[in-house]
């Protein structure tokens, strides 16, 4: 029968060997630690602790500057809306001048066209009262004529 995986693993008892060898790799190892730690262990932790304070530092600061930014940003499109907003009340404000100055100049523009119709309406009289009068001079002598061109001969009058 084989022997069992525990048989075989255990079997054999380890024997170590304390002699002055180990001795001295346990000193140069002591040695080695004492002289290292505060020559590249310390300096080395430090560095490592730097850069995370350094990136920690950075990571709150980026995060306070986006804050800022979104503060920023709110502020902003506050502003924006705000001008916007008196941006449109001008505009309204100006429409309605501009309505109000269309309606007086066309006021006044009904004005000046109701004073040249009716100072053309009275020039038109008077020169038709002057034609009329003129016609009514010369009606005599246009019977005259009238008659002279039916009759074919001379009227006299």
């Amino acid at each position: 029968m084989p022997p069992s995986l525990h048989q075989t693993l255990f079997a054999s008892p380890i024997t170590l060997d304390a002699d002055l060898s180990f001795l001295a790799q346990f000193a140069l190892f002591t040695l080695f630690i004492t002289l290292l730690k505060p020559l590249l262990f310390d300096p080395l932790l430090r560095v490592f602790e730097e850069r995370e304070r350094r990136t920690e530092g950075a990571k709150k600061e980026a995060r306070a500057m986006d804050a800022e930014a979104g503060e920023l940003l709110t502020k902003y499109e506050a502003e924006l809306e705000r001008v916007r907003k008196e941006a449109g009340v001008e505009r309204e404000r100006l429409r309605a001048e501009a309505s109000r100055l269309e309606a007086q100049i066309m006021a006044e523009a009904r004005e000046e066209t109701a004073r040249i119709l009716e100072t053309g309406k009275q020039q038109i009289a008077r020169e038709v009262a002057e034609l009329r009068a003129e016609l009514d001079r010369m009606q005599p002598e246009l019977a005259a004529q009238i008659a002279s061109k039916l009759l074919d001969r001379e009227v006299r009058q």
